[in-house]
């Protein structure tokens, strides 16, 4: 099974400016260093620095732009309507989202977008201070795209064990076993992409 969505990351230089993703594309920005302006089709204009982020609907007008040397990662993919629900653009930060509640498990998590079925993924913030980890193998229908943000650790991937640092990348396919524990001395922390609301079939 291949990927349904791509995650990069656009290292901008002086006076850069973005292209409009593909017809009916929608697109998540997070700032990691630097900062952009994004503008909108109605000339709202919005700064975003590090650990804010912009969700911007399919065929929704906008623009990003840096006027100093910038890095954000981006998730773009084609979007899966779904009958009476519209997703709107999101412009905020992870600090302002709160901490959900994890069952069973110790680790910190936030969610960038709203959970409704207008919005047909999710990107997750989650923290772990060293020593921590998760508490189950996980094993889900769900395919992730994930960026460590800060720290190191150890995933565990179906049979194989992988140490990762700050700026390390994976992606997960559907229904592959894993697990995360927090390595170091300092917190870690990644950005995983996530399908929900629709059908994996």
């Amino acid at each position: 099974m291949g990927s349904h969505f791509v995650m990069y990351l656009a290292k901008l230089k002086k006076n850069s400016r973005s292209a409009l993703p593909p017809h009916d594309v929608e697109r998540l920005i997070f700032v990691l260093q630097g900062g952009v302006t994004l503008t909108t089709g109605t000339g709202n204009s919005h700064i975003l620095k590090v650990d804010l982020y912009a969700y911007l609907p399919p065929n929704f007008e906008h623009s990003i732009e840096s006027d100093a040397p910038a890095t954000i990662v981006v998730f773009e993919r084609r979007y899966a309507p779904l009958q009476n629900h519209v997703p709107e653009p999101v412009v905020s930060s992870t600090d302002k989202q709160p901490l959900l509640e994890t069952p069973g498990e110790i680790f910190e998590l936030r969610k960038l977008l709203p959970t409704s079925l207008a919005y047909d993924f999710n990107i997750h913030i989650m923290d772990f201070q060293p020593g921590e980890f998760l508490n189950v193998k996980e094993v889900h229908y769900n395919q992730h795209g994930l960026l460590l943000l800060e720290g190191q650790g150890i995933y565990r991937l179906a049979d194989s064990w992988y140490p990762v640092q700050a700026g390390d990348v994976i992606w997960m396919a559907p229904f592959v076993p894993q697990w995360y524990g927090a390595l170091g001395k300092t917190r870690s922390r990644y950005l995983l992409y996530k399908d929900v609301n629709r059908s994996p079939l």
